[in-house]
């Protein structure tokens, strides 16, 4: 039987992330995107339907008052808010998970705080308990396809290994492996900053931007993530981007990697909630606290702003973003400080490179760690466009169930993204389509590679 385009692999799969990444789109835009016929498409809507991974909804309003001859507008395509991928947030004194619909809807959440800094066994319990949880109390019957995991720390892409989590104590642990076998899912764990630059740039401040650098700051210190070129910027073994320890002060403080003048020994939100009075994870009160102005809080915000800039300066001359976003503490920094961080860079930065820079707050808020992890969850599905023949707690281990080469197409590290495959995502905007085949071809080609 003569293949078509329609049984070519990867084209469902192709629909699918455009409709994800997107939003609702119609029949007739995901032709014009897709650069398939008009029959092609609609089949390839129709399989997904069948599978339950969108579903399609026919405009009537107006209908009344088109022009004859005109035939009813075409069919708008929805993801499903019922196959959801479970996000997973481990930080020093909390585990989260979170249920994303492939709509993009956060559908539940929990957080179990923690009594002390959790071991990677006792976070593997803790997701496990708080999962099962989610998954009782939903309303709605919904699938898990994937497991995503946001980590503060260094992560081996091949095998979710995490090869250093200082903040956690954790130090060559295996995380993915261990909880796929609890949950019987697929995981895939990555860098929570990676996670994070993904998400921004897929849904966030960077929308459609090729070329971004990340910083956000919490509770374990400042993580950073690149997105080059629209792929994830991984580097030999998936640790770029720890730019929370780049240089930026000679005599500043021993940061407990060993070195001296550490961005996130220089600007902490450690600092400014101690000299605000606020309490840790109150980026509102901060904000508040440091509106007032007061002299003693202001001295603390100069060296911040001043070593923030110096490790934006790094950055620049590094990989040349066009955008750098702010979250976390950092977000409330800028917002504080307005334009002063972004000429404090420009004072120092070739004047070249920042022809068209932005420093912008991160969009997301709460959110960005856990849309970033989703994207983890879903890979797969995204990949092939199609369900796990099981999944679910009581499924047992699946295939390729670790962050790694049989999980996911070039495992090169970020999420389709951050511990999947450094690949360049579909286009996520309609406005802003690149629609030439030329590039939709590559950004197949490294999908699949």
């Amino acid at each position: 039987m003569a293949r078509t385009a329609a049984t070519t692999p990867g084209n469902a799969a192709r629909v699918l992330r455009i409709v994800h990444e997107g939003g609702p789109v119609s029949r007739a835009e995901l032709t014009r995107r897709t650069g398939l016929n008009r029959s092609t498409v609609l089949a390839l809507v129709g399989e997904l339907v069948e599978r339950g991974l969108v579903h399609e909804e026919f405009p009537t309003a107006g209908a009344e008052n088109r022009p004859a001859g005109v035939g009813r507008p075409s069919a708008v395509v929805r993801a499903s808010h019922d196959v959801v991928a479970a996000a997973v947030t481990v930080e020093i004194d909390a585990v989260g998970v979170a249920l994303v619909a492939l709509d993009g809807t956060v559908r539940d959440r929990l957080v179990e705080p923690q009594a002390t800094v959790p071991s990677a066994g006792a976070a593997v319990d803790a997701v496990a308990r708080v999962l099962d949880t989610l998954t009782r109390r939903t309303a709605d019957a919904v699938q898990v396809v994937g497991v995503g995991v946001a980590v503060p720390g260094i992560v081996r892409v091949e095998d979710g290994v995490v090869r250093d989590a200082p903040h956690l104590g954790w130090r060559d642990e295996p995380f993915a492996g261990p909880l796929a076998e609890r949950l019987g899912l697929p995981v895939r764990a990555a860098n929570d900053a990676n996670v994070g630059a993904w998400a921004e740039r897929l849904y966030g401040s960077a929308r459609g931007v090729d070329d971004l650098v990340y910083l956000n700051g919490g509770a374990s210190g400042i993580g950073g993530g690149i997105v080059s070129a629209g792929r994830p910027f991984s580097g030999a073994d998936g640790y770029a981007g720890e730019l929370g320890h780049t240089f930026v002060a000679a005599n500043g403080i021993r940061c407990h990697c060993g070195a001296v003048g550490c961005l996130e020994t220089e600007a902490s939100r450690g600092a400014l909630t101690a000299v605000t009075g606020t309490p840790p994870d109150d980026l509102d009160a901060l904000a508040d606290a440091l509106a007032a102005g007061r002299a003693d809080v202001e001295r603390v915000v100069d060296r911040q702003v001043t070593a923030l800039a110096t490790a934006i300066r790094n950055a620049i001359h590094t990989v040349d973003p066009e955008v750098v976003v702010l979250g976390g503490f950092l977000g409330v920094l800028l917002g504080h400080v307005g334009d002063r961080v972004e000429d404090d860079v420009r004072a120092q930065t070739m004047a070249a490179m920042t022809d068209r820079l932005r420093i912008v707050p991160a969009a997301l808020g709460r959110d960005v760690l856990v849309r970033g992890a989703a994207e983890l969850g879903f890979a797969d599905l995204l990949r092939d466009g199609t369900l796990p023949a099981a999944v679910g707690p009581a499924a047992g281990p699946t295939a390729g169930t670790a962050a790694g080469p049989a999980a996911g197409p070039a495992a090169a590290g970020g999420p389709a993204a951050p511990g999947v495959a450094a690949t360049a995502p579909t286009t996520t905007t309609t406005d802003t389509v690149d629609t030439t085949a030329d590039r939709d071809d590559a950004v197949e080609e490294a999908r699949s590679a």
